[in-house]
């Protein structure tokens, strides 16, 4: 069976744990909002209802005044304006009416509701009687009508309608009570889950724990192989770094000590023989071919024996060779060059000048073979414990993120550069963006340590002293 690592013995542990609370949350969640649904159903209906009545109560009240009214008016005319009246009064009653919707839907309140309708028909049906009987007899009769015919009905009609609220307010409160109770049950049954979910979410985390020890312990010795691993390979990549530097340097001085001073002197000899021909009349255009053939062979060997390791490097400085290779460069390509350095009088170690000088010159590579710039700008700046290289040109740039190659794939590349600073303990920053140029920024210790933490944790904090890409292209 396949192990778990430790992110997914804790995703694993972590998500049932979630899960338990989520399932948990989720439940009560619902069955609150089931509850306050209903609870809020219960209030709007029985709000709604007592408003209705209210209103009918309202008309009735109205319509005995519309009737007062008219029995105390002496104009006869107007009774149909109080008929019209009373029955638009009616009318709002009977559109309450029809909008009531029963709160308890019991046999009673649908009785009571039924003997409140026909209580107002016949109260409806009282006043219109009255307004039929001869108006003349109505301001002598009016306190006897009122009282004998009107208020009597309008009584019944105004104490059945607060008979059905009392059922209604019976009911709320009643279902209101249910409501509590349904909480108070709720609430016990959640808290028995959450603590379900606790004492497990518990178990889960110990299990999750214990396994993701077991699994970060043996991590731990893994990282600790693989930490010795990288030293060892690190120490045999600066060994090698160091022996290539080695072996370069014996051939470059090889070259420029046995190679060279053959082809110098087969260059004399040449030119010896050929004043020797001319001297006798003979022709020598065939000996002026094969000096001018040494001539270039002695240019070739000149400059394998500076690409492989100058000589400026070990009798001048680390600035000089960097400024006749650069000047070179421009010659080659077209390119206008510059170099501007600070605080380089003294000499670095052997080990640290020829790290910046293959930087260098990996750097100028890549700027030959996929800038397509025109200007060229190096910078080298002394600090305290570190020597800062920026290379900078104004060429075609790429995308950093993208990850695009940078230098020749077969050859170092930034992967060389990368592996010379990192041997040396050194930072490394590429900026780069389409159509604004690179800038290649370098800090290296300026004296090869061993175990200097000190130096290490200040190295960086200068690199933002240099000139910007984008001001230098200006």
């Amino acid at each position: 069976m396949t192990r778990l690592t430790i992110r997914a013995a804790l995703f694993l542990g972590f998500g049932l744990t979630f899960g338990l609370w989520l399932l948990t949350g989720y439940q009560f969640t619902q069955r609150m909002a089931e509850l306050e649904g209903q609870s809020n159903e219960i209030n709007t209906r029985y709000m709604h209802s007592q408003e209705l009545l209210s209103t009918v109560r309202a008309q009735i009240l109205l319509g005995s005044v519309h009737l007062r009214d008219a029995l105390m008016d002496p104009d006869p005319a107007a009774s149909d304006d109080y008929r019209r009246q009373i029955e638009e009064a009616y009318r709002a009653a009977d559109e309450a009416l029809q909008q009531y919707v029963p709160v308890l839907g019991s046999p009673r309140e649908r009785e009571q509701f039924a003997r409140l309708r026909l209580e107002i028909d016949a109260f409806l049906g009282t006043l219109l009687e009255v307004l039929e009987t001869d108006s003349s007899r109505w301001p002598a009769m009016a306190r006897v009508i009122l009282r004998t015919l009107v208020m009597p009905k309008r009584e019944v009609v105004i104490r059945v309608s607060e008979d059905i609220q009392a059922l209604n307010r019976s009911a709320f409160v009643q279902q209101q009570s249910e409501i509590t109770r349904t909480h108070e049950a709720t609430q016990r049954q959640v808290w028995l889950r959450l603590g379900f979910a606790l004492a497990a979410s518990l178990g889960i985390a110990l299990i999750a724990a214990a396994y993701a020890g077991r699994l970060e312990d043996r991590i731990r010795r893994q990282s600790e192989r693989d930490v010795q691993n990288a030293r060892d390979l690190q120490r045999l990549s600066a060994q090698l770094v160091r022996a290539q530097e080695e072996e370069r340097r014996t051939i470059a001085r090889e070259l420029h000590d046995e190679v060279g001073q053959v082809l110098t002197a087969l260059k004399v000899e040449l030119a010896v023989a050929q004043h020797a021909l001319a001297a006798a009349g003979a022709p020598s255009h065939a000996l002026e071919s094969v000096r001018s053939i040494t001539d270039g062979a002695i240019h070739t060997v000149r400059d394998l024996s500076r690409l492989l390791h100058p000589a400026l490097l070990d009798d001048l400085g680390l600035p000089v060779a960097i400024d006749a290779h650069l000047k070179g460069f421009g010659k080659r390509h077209g390119v206008r060059v510059e170099l501007l350095h600070e605080h380089m009088e003294e000499r670095l170690t052997p080990e640290i000048e020829t790290a910046i000088y293959r930087i260098f010159q990996e750097g100028l590579t890549n700027v030959a073979r996929h800038a397509r710039a025109n200007v060229v700008r190096v910078y080298l700046q002394r600090l305290t414990a570190t020597v800062l290289m920026t290379i900078e040109d104004n060429g075609v740039g790429f995308d950093v993120d993208g990850k695009e190659p940078v230098g020749d794939p077969g050859g170092l590349g930034l992967i060389g550069i990368r592996e010379r600073v990192v041997n040396l303990r050194g930072t490394l920053r590429l900026e780069s963006a389409r159509g604004r140029g690179t800038r290649l920024t370098v800090e290296l210790p300026a004296r090869r340590r061993t175990e200097d933490p000190a130096v290490t944790e200040r190295m960086g904090a200068h690199a933002d002293d240099l000139p910007t890409a984008e001001a230098v292209r200006g």
